[in-house]
């Protein structure tokens, strides 16, 4: 792609940033069920970084003794081919660590680029799920809809009245 030379260097940069990483598996969903001391609930990931941990700051809260103020940051990333996926690092993935750490499939990571099915452990009895699933374009609606009628021409009707 050839970028015109009037404009600006850093209008340039970005606009290879832009192309270097194309619109990535637009129809998926990034989602963790997550099961702590509070019970199972399910988020749909969307934004480019969460911190999880039990501190109120996080992005995704975690209520369990067992887990640090600032346990774990999820971060989304993209493959060679373009494709989106989620990577997750003890504590902030530089300099702090959470106290546990994190096992992923029953192993302890530092960090792990999550997969379909991965089960990352906290502590006894907390844990998520990551999830990524192919989602519809235009959701389906179900068989018994009121509103999911067909049209008829006319016609094509042909009544008892009519000779054939």
């Amino acid at each position: 792609m050839r970028l015109s030379n009037s404009l600006p260097q850093n209008m340039v940069n970005e606009s290879r940033e832009m192309t270097e990483y194309p619109s990535a598996q637009p129809h998926k969903a990034h989602i963790l069920i997550v099961e702590d001391d509070k019970g199972r609930r399910e988020l749909l990931l969307r934004k480019s970084r969460y911190s999880i941990g039990r501190a109120q700051q996080c992005d995704i809260r975690i209520h369990s003794p067992f887990v640090s103020r600032y346990h774990a940051t999820l971060s989304r990333k993209f493959d060679e081919d373009g494709y989106l996926y989620y990577e997750i690092c003890d504590g902030d993935g530089h300099t702090h660590f959470s106290a546990n750490g994190i096992i992923v499939n029953g192993r302890k990571v530092l960090s792990h680029p999550l997969k379909h099915g991965d089960k990352v452990v906290f502590g006894p009895q907390v844990y998520m799920i990551y999830q990524h699933c192919q989602r519809d374009i235009f959701p389906s609606l179900p068989p018994d809809d009121p509103f999911d009628i067909t049209l008829i021409d006319p016609a094509m009707m042909v009544s008892e009245w009519d000779e054939v």
